[in-house]
């Protein structure tokens, strides 16, 4: 009876890692061959709606002074422009550096001071920021980024359309050149943006709304409540609660924005850790509501359903590859259960992960980089740590109570570069 449970669940394993598969590889062959959609991307001249940044600060003295003077220097109707910086509590120089700028720019730069007492977290500074902001649309991003002179334009754009309540554009780090995890990280960015987030644009499925770089309508977020506080990942949170609502996501790709990546293992294995139970915090959430909803087509309701589980996959595959393993020394090594273990695992899982290494592969070709590719073997240990991490985290999570539904803690990720880096716009 053990020996028939154990088979069972390992085919079902299996199912679940072809189906994940069967994803990568239509999303792939869509960004490579189908009809790529890009229907905002060329607006330029226009009644631009009121625009208010909200950025959200906390101990970010290394990096808010670059990142505040890239925003102030955007192209974009200065009367329609607001930026709205919310010190999450900090205890370095942050508040200085802000109050500085506010100073300086007290028509375009508002500035909110958390208290020590005020709920920490990301969730809950964007929360109390915007009762202060009057704006229809707000555009989000971490302290770090730095967007692009026409980032601003380019993200409001979409919200021309009225079914639009959500949009994201793309993120790319700086830091790449750094040494081997930056490099790696670059990879990954460019397979989920260039092929994961366009491909579900092309195909008319949902976007995800990342949480930075990006902007949401303020009638959109009124709909749902605004921003939870009890969320460890209020981008995947905001975006099925507006999508249950029947708001439309939106991914430009050409909209891109720069990032840091993380420069050492440990800061990528804790921020991983967060992204983890955030994710699978709004998995055990919207899950159900997402079979139920009647305000998604069958393609976004099976594409909602993949996304929410993706972090789920992981310590799924290695429950496989423990669960292959006893059957091969209890004697149940036959031609069937081996090689489809072997095919499925192989297909999607960490190691030869044929799926994912042919979407960073076409990512990479598209973005024109040939060169990177050539890094493409490395991933190998990049999954690998991060399979293990993300269900270490998993597991914790489910051990914690509540079925991991609710949140613990939040890590912010640190910052390695300073206020003097500068990156050359056109």
């Amino acid at each position: 009876m053990f020996v028939l449970v154990l088979k069972f669940t390992l085919f079902v394993i299996i199912g679940l890692i072809l189906v994940y598969t069967i994803r990568h590889y239509t999303f792939t062959l869509n960004r490579l061959f189908g009809r790529q959609r890009h229907p905002y991307i060329n607006i330029d001249t226009a009644s631009w709606p009121n625009v208010t940044v909200l950025v959200a600060a906390h101990n970010e003295e290394a990096v808010i002074e670059n990142s505040i003077e890239a925003l102030l220097r955007v192209n974009y109707p200065s009367n329609k422009f607001k930026i709205m910086i919310a010190n999450d509590r900090s205890t370095d120089r942050t508040a200085e550096i802000i109050d500085d700028f506010a100073a300086r720019y007290p028509e375009i730069i508002k500035v909110l001071h958390r208290k020590e007492n005020d709920h920490p977290g990301k969730a809950s500074a964007l929360r109390d920021a915007t009762q202060y902001i009057d704006s229809e649309i707000i555009i989000i991003f971490d302290a770090d980024y730095i967007p692009g002179l026409g980032l601003i334009k380019q993200l409001a754009a979409p919200f021309f359309d009225p079914e639009v309540g959500l949009v994201m554009g793309r993120v790319v780090p700086v830091n790449t050149g750094y040494n081997l995890l930056t490099r790696l990280l670059d990879l990954e960015r460019a397979g989920g943006y260039q092929v994961d987030q366009q491909a579900r644009m092309n195909l008319g499925l949902v976007p995800q709304y990342g949480g930075t770089v990006g902007g949401v309508r303020r009638a959109a977020l009124e709909s749902v409540g605004g921003w939870l506080e009890d969320t460890l990942a209020e981008d995947t949170d905001i975006t099925y609660r507006t999508i249950l609502k029947g708001w439309k996501s939106v991914y430009q790709n050409h909209s891109e924005c720069y990032e840091e990546a993380p420069e050492t293992w440990p800061v990528r294995m804790n921020q991983i850790t967060r992204w983890a139970k955030g994710h699978n915090q709004s998995m055990c959430r919207y899950t159900f509501q997402c079979f139920a909803t009647k305000k998604v087509s069958l393609s976004e309701k099976i594409d909602s359903i993949l996304l929410l589980g993706v972090y789920m996959m992981s310590p799924i595959v290695m429950l496989g590859w423990t669960i292959a393993i006893l059957l091969f020394y209890m004697g149940e090594n036959n031609l069937l259960v081996g090689s489809l273990a072997l095919f499925a695992i192989t297909a999607f899982g960490t190691i030869g992960n044929f799926a994912a290494f042919f979407e960073i592969t076409s990512a990479v070709h598209l973005d024109g980089g040939k060169k990177r590719v050539l890094l493409l073997p490395f991933n190998l240990f990049n999954f690998l740590i991060s399979a293990v991490t993300v269900s270490i985290a998993t597991i914790a999570q489910l051990l914690s109570g509540a079925n991991g539904c609710h949140p613990r803690t939040w890590v912010k990720t640190p910052r390695f570069r300073d206020n003097n880096f500068v990156i050359e716009q056109e």
